[in-house]
């Protein structure tokens, strides 16, 4: 049962660095744009500012998710390695327990924030519902949830090497 849930993880965190990466690459599209229309054609178009911040939303809560559960979003951790053995899995468990509380919240209150934003609309795009626009927020929250519970229930992630990395560090 581990095996499955591990291998639905590792597909999970590709699918959300797929979106935040394309989340990334389509603010560093629109910016330009919105800076050539306004600049250069002298007629600035309305919609690549409210787009940027809408694609920020995305890379912020499901890339977040996907910096937890490889290990890269940004934590303090010089106390925990200052403890000792039981004491140090003490303190990690409860981080990770405080990550799962905090995923909970953003599950519930932004599940909350999209229901009563839901019939909303963005100036900039009448058709896209202002609730449509934060639902990355409990996605997030659910996403990071899961990730929580591989950590506590089976553990890290495995850590994979770059090929060149390893060749570097391995004994000849």
């Amino acid at each position: 049962m581990s095996i499955i849930y591990r291998k639905s993880m590792d597909a999970l965190y590709l699918a959300c660095v797929a979106v935040a990466g394309s989340a990334l690459v389509l603010i560093s599209a629109v910016i330009p744009w919105g800076v050539y229309t306004r600049y250069v054609v002298n007629r600035a178009a309305s919609w690549p500012e409210p787009m940027a911040v809408l694609l920020t939303i995305v890379l912020t809560f499901i890339g977040a998710a996907a910096c937890y559960r490889s290990g890269n979003h940004m934590s303090v951790s010089v106390l925990v390695r200052m403890l000792s053995g039981s004491r140090q899995r003490l303190a990690r468990f409860s981080a990770e327990a405080m990550v799962g509380a905090l995923a909970v919240f953003m599950v519930i209150y932004g599940s909350k924030l999209c229901a009563a934003t839901w019939h909303s609309d963005i100036a900039d795009f009448p058709t896209l519902s202002v609730g449509l626009t934060y639902l990355p927020i409990p996605v997030g929250g659910a996403i990071t949830l899961l990730f929580v519970i591989e950590r506590m229930l089976i553990g890290p992630p495995p850590i994979e090497l770059d090929p060149e990395a390893t060749a570097m560090h391995s004994p000849s």
